[in-house]
């Protein structure tokens, strides 16, 4: 497995829909840079914002990379989906943790929020948009579900403030003092993302013995 394994990594990388996630990468950072370049120096509840659209930004890029538009070519070869599915991963993991620190250091340091907090968020906002994509895969015979969610993640940025009750909220600013209490929640929250994205990671049995 190891082999086959090694023998993917070109494959994928060159399948990555590299386009779309530079793109986030630079107006993430661009965004993040506005005060810096500005001149200006904000509140921390206006920099907290700020980061939180960053981080939707980067999940809006990494809604793209689970799109594979040898999709139906490559569902009966002996390599599973999810461990595609995690190479693709394991092959941007290491440029996106480079990307959000950078957007941590380039933010106003003065009114930064925690950044622990800040990552656990945006891991969450990230896990959303892959499980996003992989439900939408499981579940259709779509090879580029990277459209849909962003749109998912859009309408989710919007409604979520709006609808989540006020006992689990998860927006709050950094003085609150329902700040600890919200990121516990965060962490449930980006656990159960991971466990969704994990049950949808497989290609259902009927579907895979069809197309064999």
């Amino acid at each position: 497995m190891r082999g086959v394994t090694r023998a993917l990594v070109v494959p994928v990388w060159r399948t990555l829909p590299w386009p779309a996630l530079a793109a986030a990468a630079v107006l993430g950072l661009l965004v993040a840079s506005v005060p810096a370049l500005t001149g200006a120096e904000p509140a921390p509840w206006q920099t907290l914002v700020l980061l939180r659209g960053v981080a939707l930004i980067g999940g809006l890029g990494l809604a793209f990379l689970l799109d594979d538009p040898a999709r139906h070519l490559t569902t009966p070869v002996p390599v599973r989906r999810p461990l595609r599915q995690a190479l693709r991963v394991a092959l941007v993991a290491p440029f996106a943790a480079l990307w959000w620190t950078a957007v941590l250091q380039v933010a106003p340091a003065a009114s930064r929020p925690p950044a622990g907090d800040l990552t656990l968020e945006a891991a969450a906002v990230g896990v959303l948009a892959l499980a996003g994509a992989a439900t939408a895969i499981r579940l259709t015979d779509e090879a580029r579900p990277g459209p849909a969610v962003v749109a998912v993640l859009l309408t989710a940025a919007v409604a979520a403030p709006l609808l989540t009750p006020e006992g689990w909220a998860l927006f709050v600013p950094a003085e609150d003092p329902r700040w600890p209490r919200a990121h516990d929640r965060w962490a449930v929250l980006l656990a159960a993302l991971a466990a969704a994205w994990a049950v949808c990671g497989p290609e259902p049995v009927g579907r895979r013995r069809g197309r064999g």
